[in-house]
């Protein structure tokens, strides 16, 4: 089984630029060093992954701290799309 491969959208490259710089580098951090290496073996599972209702086409999410990275996945080309990251109190309105 090979691993899923990531790609960054350019709402996720605004959203980033978007945040203090601080969070910024912590996020970017986190997504190179961790995130991405747990998604890529399993997109779907593990403590801080969360399948989201009511999304077509299905949207996950990935816990950062006070941060929420949406994600979608594409099983057939096993690529990862990694859509946006906001705080969580204004991920869900």
């Amino acid at each position: 089984m090979s691993e899923y491969r990531i790609f960054e959208t350019d709402e996720l490259a605004k959203s980033l630029d978007k945040l203090p710089e601080n969070d910024s580098a912590f996020i970017r951090t986190k997504l190179s060093s961790f995130v991405y290496t747990q998604l890529r073996q399993m997109p779907f599972y593990g403590p801080n992954i969360k399948k989201l209702r009511g999304f077509n086409p299905e949207t996950w999410r990935y816990r950062i701290g006070k941060y929420r990275v949406f994600f979608q996945v594409d099983n057939p080309e096993r690529i990862i799309f990694i859509l946006t990251v906001e705080k969580r109190k204004d991920a869900y309105k």
